[in-house]
């Protein structure tokens, strides 16, 4: 089996080195990640400037771009042949409900559907204590599922698991995405010389966490699966699009 493993955290972050070490004990695993923490960075490509690609010590290559470019090169370039799965992560924080738009985490596991293969992006929502070990354990276990029995063609999972020791895990459960308050406002500051600088605030709080949210989930110690349509249209306001738009065919 053939993986191709990519991250949003960089190729030094701890959980793409654990995530790797996992899979390599039942997988041929090609890691192709950013040089430096590209979160945020959704499914941007870098269009307008060139793309050096790197070889680390350990046998990770990095890339000066985006989680998205790393993966395009991954399959198009480095593999000689195309992965059977693109796994991105382990994911340091949480990728729960809005989240998605902007995580490239999950724009490496789309890129990688995108392009044919299974994907996957995992996510600990709590890094204090670690726990990289048991993210790992589960997403071996999920590959092996994908692998006997496959998903639609359109899809990824977005598997978001609590940062707590494996006993206090209650089980895995399948949710929908849940959606945060607006975030924080935009915070101003001054640099040693004087200048304005702008830090992005952070996110909002969960607003939508019913029962079948991926926030009630992981705030009850579950491992949140969600599946991700890559389509995304709103197939059911074609019809009243359609009578909406008349006017303008009159």
């Amino acid at each position: 089996m053939k993986i191709l493993l990519s991250n949003d955290d960089g190729y030094f972050a701890p959980g793409v080195k654990t995530l790797a070490a996992a899979l390599a004990a039942d997988a041929a695993v090609t890691v192709v990640a950013p040089d430096r923490n590209r979160s945020g960075a959704s499914s941007s490509l870098t269009l307008s400037d060139p793309l050096r690609v790197k070889k680390a010590d350990n046998g990770f290559y990095f890339v000066n771009g985006t989680p998205a470019d790393c993966v395009q090169i991954g399959i198009n370039t480095l593999m000689d042949d195309p992965p059977d799965m693109v796994v991105a992560g382990i994911n340091a924080g949480a990728n729960l409900g809005d989240d998605v738009l902007y995580s490239g985490t999950v724009a490496a596991a789309i890129e990688g559907r995108f392009l044919g293969a299974p994907a996957i992006a995992i996510s600990l929502t709590d890094t204090e204590n670690g726990c990289y070990d048991i993210a790992s354990e589960i997403c071996l276990r999920i590959i092996k599922l994908i692998m006997e029995s496959p998903l639609p063609d359109d899809s990824i999972l977005n598997v978001n698991v609590p940062g707590v020791p494996k006993a206090s895990l209650r089980g895995v459960r399948s949710t929908r995405l849940g959606c945060r308050h607006a975030p924080e406002s935009v915070r101003s500051d001054r640099d040693p010389y004087g200048n304005r600088i702008l830090w992005m605030g952070p996110a909002g709080r969960a607003k939508d966490n019913t029962t079948d949210t991926d926030f009630y989930a992981i705030e009850n110690n579950y491992v949140s699966i969600t599946p991700l349509h890559v389509d995304m249209t709103r197939h059911q306001q074609l019809p009243k699009l359609e009578e909406w738009l008349k006017p303008l065919n009159a």
